[in-house]
């Protein structure tokens, strides 16, 4: 105890950001935890502990620092579990009841033109039918039913089939019904009729107007995905990037350059910050009587606000536009500009006001790069490393050039692991493709892509606009040519949430403590990094509706799916929870299943046990007795349809009975172990047991 009082009064400052990490631990505590009644428990424990921390108690006045520790930190959690109940509770709204397919009326409140896709995503307001309940819905407009009328404002007729957000195609996968339930949709659908413009938009959603139009004319000067990416460094817009582009920034480790973010805003900033500055001290009376840093840093700070408004205002521009005025703040007062207490007054902002963001990638990558690139720029031997010395420009260049090496290697480590854990994959060569991009993107794309919509105001921006489309397609070569080289993107089955929360936790205490306490963090790590080692995938997969189950054979090699799938959904979720890619293999090819017009029966050795499965192909009625008499000799069934009790397998019967409750299965065999997306959905407002059509 003594130690550990001792420890806390030197941490001094390095206490601070805990707090935050206390705010977010009561966020994800409350996804995880199942219902309401652990989270009222939760908090009035913390509560309960945090004032017993605080009471008077004989012998404890010489532990003052750890007994406001434990106050904080426990006042804190309480404080991050209530505060995501109540934004769940205020924006959340509940899905539609089943499908809907008619015509409706509605509001248009968002458009997102999405021209590589050949549709337009539409989000509207709109009267649920029956119990005429003011909902919204986002719905897809195929490229020929759209019209150029369709702005924010417009009320609109259309005809489409809408559906309830679905929930996790399988256990581990993308969550769209939680995404759906905090961004306050309550149905998703696509338009299978022209749209009819009923009243064109009266005036409002100014910046939405301006954002679509400047997206529009972005396009029509460059062509492809590079008018795509310049749309995106533009407006924030990235519905012209093609897939297979988009895919190849991604497996190189650019992503990052799709979507504003810090990047890009700090861009901005810094450049009119720069301008400003230069411009200003151009007048010496100017220079004598402002401060003109402070007069920079207001120039800076105004058009960090307005490009976060013209991009949209997503949670990571505004995150990104929140760190870059608070680094603009220690400018002005002469403070450090980058330090752990301004990421860490960024990251309570953003919680307090968006606390489900936690649970996303994007918050989840920013911070932890920041968090990376001050823990490296603020460690002793790397402080020793940058200091000036007397050295030519030459050494000093390369030195420079080692540390931005150095630096996207460390970012590549803190990414990795929260790439694997949401997306399955993760790039290798990130570091070395960011050195050329990051800078290409800065100095030379953005810089072109302004130039050039300023210069079309007097018609002269042409040879802008070439030269940024030659700069733009030199960034989407390199993506290409770094996700192409052997070994380039690695693949992992859906990592447990156990093996991340290791990383998060040996991340944080890396990143946050500073001197040798802070390797105490490569434990947690390393013994994250172990289990990633130990990762097998599933051998059976089943969607929610039992419509399509895949089977991975071949020690993890290959899949075999039940249907071929036209869905692309389906197909990348069960390749992407399986660990591996190529086209997977029908089980009716498959020389290893025995199938007929209703069912196959597969037999899959596990450690040296066969297990024998029933899987149904058809909804055609089959005899009762000859049915039981093949769940009698299967250990598994699986069935799209509600089976007779007389089918009665050795061991699991996934039927629509059981799949209406549980949602989709991940199957271990040699575990005996079942995973169900019902299981990590508790009773949180978004989880509806899926009431799949007959």
């Amino acid at each position: 105890m003594a130690g550990i009082e001792r420890f806390l009064c030197n941490a001094g400052f390095d206490r601070g950001p805990w707090l935050v990490v206390a705010f977010g631990t009561g966020i994800a505590a409350w996804f995880g935890l199942p219902h309401a009644g652990y989270w009222t428990w939760l908090i009035l424990g913390c509560l309960g502990l945090g004032m017993i921390a605080k009471s008077p108690w004989r012998g404890r006045d010489g532990f003052s620092h750890l007994r406001q520790a434990i106050f904080a930190l426990f006042l804190l959690v309480a404080a991050g579990c209530l505060t995501v109940w109540a934004r769940s509770a205020i924006v959340g709204q509940e899905p539609i009841a089943g499908p809907l397919s008619g015509t409706f009326k509605g509001s248009v409140l968002e458009v997102e033109e999405q021209p590589a896709l050949e549709r337009t995503r539409l989000v509207l307001a709109m009267r649920e039918p029956g119990s005429a309940r003011a909902i919204k819905v986002r719905v897809n407009v195929p490229e020929g039913f759209h019209s150029e009328n369709v702005a924010p404002g417009a009320v609109i007729r259309f005809e489409a089939r809408l559906m309830p957000p679905a929930p996790p195609i399988f256990p581990g996968a993308y969550n769209f019904a939680r995404t759906a339930w905090f961004s306050g949709l309550s149905a998703s659908g696509t338009v299978t009729r022209p749209v009819e413009v009923l009243k064109a938009e009266a005036g409002g959603g100014l910046l939405a107007r301006a954002r679509v139009g400047l997206s529009r004319h972005v396009r029509a000067r460059l062509e492809g995905s590079e008018a795509g990416i310049a749309a995106a460094l533009a407006t924030g817009d990235r519905g012209g990037i093609a897939e297979d582009d988009a895919q190849a920034m991604r497996d190189a480790g650019l992503a990052h350059l799709l979507s504003i973010s810090g990047l890009h805003v700090s861009a901005v900033i810094g450049a009119v910050y720069l301008l400003s500055l230069r411009v200003l001290a151009l007048s010496p009376g100017l220079a004598l009587r402002v401060r003109l840093p402070v007069a920079a840093a207001a120039c800076g700070a105004l058009a960090g606000i307005g490009y976060t408004l013209l991009t949209g205002s997503e949670v990571p521009t505004v995150r990104s536009c929140i760190g870059a005025l608070l680094v603009l703040a220690a400018l002005a007062l002469g403070r450090e500009a980058l330090s752990l207490r301004m990421l860490a007054v960024a990251a309570m902002f953003v919680l307090l006001l968006w606390p489900e963001s936690l649970t996303g990638p994007s918050f989840q990558m920013s911070f932890a790069a920041v968090l990376a690139i001050v823990a490296l720029a603020t460690a002793g031997p790397v402080r020793r490393f940058l200091a000036p010395r007397e050295e030519g420009i030459a050494f000093r260049v390369l030195r420079h050039l080692a540390m931005l090496l150095l630096t996207g290697f460390v970012i590549e480590l803190a990414l990795m692991p929260i790439g694997f854990f949401h997306f399955h994959r993760g790039g290798v060569y990130g570091a070395l493709a960011n050195v050329v991009a990051i800078p290409l993107t800065t100095f030379l794309v953005m810089p072109l892509v302004a130039i050039a919509l300023v210069l079309d105001i007097a018609g002269l921006g042409a040879p802008f606009w070439w030269l940024a489309g030659q700069s733009i397609d030199l960034l989407l070569g390199l993506a290409h040519w770094i996700s192409s080289r052997p070994g380039a993107v690695s693949l992992l089955p859906a990592m447990g949430t156990g093996a991340f929360l290791l990383f998060v936790a040996g991340g944080l205490w890396l990143g946050l403590w500073s001197g040798r306490i802070r390797l105490l963090g490569l434990v947690p790590a390393g013994l994250g990094a172990f289990w990633l080692t130990m990762l097998t995938p599933p051998d059976v997969l089943v969607t929610g509706d039992g419509r399509h189950v895949g089977l991975v054979v071949d020690k993890g090699a290959r899949l075999i799916t039940l249907r071929d799938t036209r869905s692309d959904y389906v197909r990348d979720n069960l390749l992407e929870l399986a660990g591996m890619e190529g086209e997977p293999q029908p089980l009716a090819s498959w020389p290893r299943a025995r199938c007929n017009r209703d069912f196959c029966s597969v037999r899959l050795v596990r450690e040296g046990m066969a297990w024998d499965l029933l899987i149904a192909r058809s909804r055609d009625a089959v005899p009762e007795r000859a049915l039981a008499a093949a769940c009698d000799k299967a250990d598994i069934v699986i069935a799209d349809r509600w089976l007779p009790r007389s089918c009665r397998p050795r061991w699991l019967k996934a039927d629509r009975r059981m799949l209406d409750e549980t949602g989709g299965l991940a199957i271990r065999l040699a575990d005996r172990k079942v995973d169900t997306v019902a299981r990590g959905q508790g009773d949180h407002g978004w989880w509806r047991r899926p009431q799949w059509s007959r």
